[in-house]
């Protein structure tokens, strides 16, 4: 899940300092965009922190084990809109694709590491 924030710095100190989040991610996905991401105490599910004009798109994040797959998978299916050619792979980031579900939402796929 992505919340826009006017500052990410003073987002971050807000999530971790007063909710008590814990920082998962701090990295420029690609130039000009920061991607912070934290998680809630006793949750897996990660808060992504984005200003407004960020050009990573404000979107519910889900997890999949196979971005490819779930890339492919989603190309063939009637109603959804890939916003993206192939599955993006930035350092620093997991595995990930931007795309909007048959009613219009933004949804993003990230690549969830496997388990041990």
């Amino acid at each position: 899940m992505a919340v826009p924030v006017a500052d990410q710095d003073a987002a971050l100190r807000f999530y971790t300092e007063v909710l008590g989040c814990t920082l998962r991610t701090d990295v420029e996905a690609m130039p000009g965009a920061r991607y912070v991401e934290v998680v809630p105490p006793g949750s897996d599910v990660g808060i992504v922190l984005l200003p407004p004009d960020s050009p990573l798109p404000m979107a519910v994040r889900l997890g999949t084990p196979d971005a490819d797959g779930a890339h492919a998978r989603l190309r063939g299916t009637p109603g959804v809109v890939l916003h993206n050619d192939e599955v993006l792979r930035w350092e620093g980031v997991p595995p990930m694709f931007h795309f909007q579900d048959p009613d219009g939402n933004g949804l993003v796929l990230l690549e969830e590491p496997s388990e041990p």
